[in-house]
């Protein structure tokens, strides 16, 4: 297959899976489809999948739980599938760890294209390389946390804390260019792209993720903050 990525769909409705199903193959794609969110954790124990599309209203578990779950221990996309429109349950979903939000009825060539999208975006994170230099070193130190930025790894004290790729990226950047002021503009289009599908509110809901594993009270920052109609910078 010409993108040899395989994709883990997640979804009760029979006739929307086939639909989806249909159109991933269709593009390259290898996929698996579960009708139940009880078999998630299981499977992906088991199999490697390069991203899930994830129903959020599934028999036994829904989508908000299943993504809470595996969110630390699979580091790859998760878009949620759903048919509420509300930007509260998009704002919940990408609070809990989902990459991307997409709202039933949708167009199957736009899923199409927000799962390479995301699966795009992950891959140039990956490839990030930063050589060891002065200007870029392998550890940095921002209060008691240690970002280690070639290895992707992150110490607060000498707890380890697990950060998504994209989470990663984020505080990465900040920390490379500390006490500066980024707008929420600036910083989606150096982490998410110009030709990443969505919007910067996305922002805020990764900066919030954050400040709940690196801040000790992540209601009132100290570390990443917001400066109110600016932007966030990071204070080093």
């Amino acid at each position: 297959m010409e993108n040899s990525k395989k994709i883990l769909i997640v979804e009760d409705d029979a006739d929307i899976s086939m639909v989806e199903e249909a159109y991933l193959e269709s593009a390259g794609f290898e996929t698996r489809i579960l009708s139940e969110g009880t078999e998630v954790e299981g499977v992906i124990e088991k199999e490697h999948f390069d991203l899930i599309l994830l129903d959020l209203m599934l028999p036994g578990k829904n989508g908000y739980e299943i993504c809470r779950e595996i969110r630390d221990r699979v580091d790859i996309p998760i878009l949620m599938v759903t048919a509420r429109t509300e930007s509260v349950d998009k704002i919940r979903g990408l609070g809990i760890g989902a990459d991307d939000y997409i709202s039933k009825p949708f167009d199957p060539a736009e899923l199409v294209a927000r799962v390479n999208a995301n699966l795009r975006q992950y891959e140039r994170m990956k490839q990030k390389i930063v050589p060891t230099s002065e200007e870029s070193p392998e550890e940095i130190r921002v209060h008691d946390l240690r970002i280690l930025v070639n290895s992707w790894k992150v110490y607060k004290g000498d707890r380890e804390i697990k950060f998504p790729n994209r989470e990663f990226e984020l505080l990465k950047f900040f920390a490379m260019n500390p006490n500066i002021v980024f707008s929420k503009e600036q910083l989606f289009e150096e982490i998410w792209g110009y030709d990443y599908v969505g919007d910067s509110a996305t922002v805020m809901v990764h900066i919030n993720r954050i400040r709940d594993k690196i801040e000790d009270d992540s209601k009132n920052p100290k570390i990443l903050e917001t400066v109110w109609g600016a932007g966030y910078r990071l204070n080093k």
